[in-house]
């Protein structure tokens, strides 16, 4: 028989156990089961909790991320999760991933490969469609303006030189750096990936833009699209 929340010792129901302990010696279903807050005549919000994770079995990753690609019609299956308690997970969900986004985006120096993909990894590294993003900065490789491309399945290479441009030119940005996720966890560019890069490549020089980087990410991995190119990033 399952025990109600009220029914637990003080030192184990979670708003208690938090206040005493920390955050830190809550395990997932008990921080999960403070955001569900209050459960069913039949369940706890502990109980609920642990058949929201329930959703990721069998898979080896036993961290919380999966929540980003659940949807709430998904979690509403699970009785005794309505949509409001849906949308409070999904909710938390979001601002999780928007605490790991620097404060201020915009007007930051990029100097190498790197900055970029700690910049946009832990945004893009868990997605299952591929996304795709155009960062455009000013002559002195300072981010004015982040733009996301494609999102919701669409191919990078689907993409036109045309959409990349266009963002730039109406920016009145100089310099371009294009990034896009691998879901299947590979970021090795494709062969349609390169020749894609080239055309864009190409078709910006013809503009007098400047197309610094191609990165890809897959999982906690990036790995440059246009080493072909020799493109170097020069902040002078």
């Amino acid at each position: 028989m399952l025990l109600k929340m009220k029914e637990l010792p003080s030192s184990e129901r979670p708003y208690e156990k938090m206040e005493i302990y920390g955050a830190k010696k809550l395990s997932n279903s008990e921080l999960l089961a403070i955001i569900i807050k209050t459960g069913t005549k039949e369940e706890s919000a502990l109980s609920l909790a642990q058949k929201v994770l329930s959703l990721n079995e069998g898979n080896t990753d036993k961290s919380l991320r999966f929540l980003q690609n659940i949807s709430i019609e998904e979690l509403c299956k699970i009785k005794g999760i309505g949509k409001i308690k849906a949308i409070q997970i999904l909710a938390m969900v979001e601002i999780a991933k928007r605490m790991t986004v620097p404060l201020d985006v915009n007007n930051i120096q990029i100097k190498n490969s790197q900055d970029v993909a700690d910049l946009l990894m832990n945004e893009l590294r868990y997605e299952k469609r591929e996304n795709a993003k155009i960062i455009l900065l000013n002559s002195k490789n300072i981010i004015k303006k982040i733009v996301d491309l494609s999102f919701g399945g669409t191919n990078f290479a689907m993409l036109e030189p045309k959409d990349v441009l266009y963002e730039a030119i109406k920016a009145g940005l100089p310099k371009i750096i294009i990034v896009h996720n691998h879901p299947s966890g590979d970021c090795t560019p494709s062969k349609s990936d390169v020749n894609l890069t080239r055309r864009i490549v190409t078709s910006a020089e013809m503009l007098g833009l400047q197309v610094l980087d191609h990165i890809i990410i897959a999982d906690k991995r990036m790995r440059k699209c246009n080493e072909t190119f020799k493109l170097k990033i020069n902040s002078k």
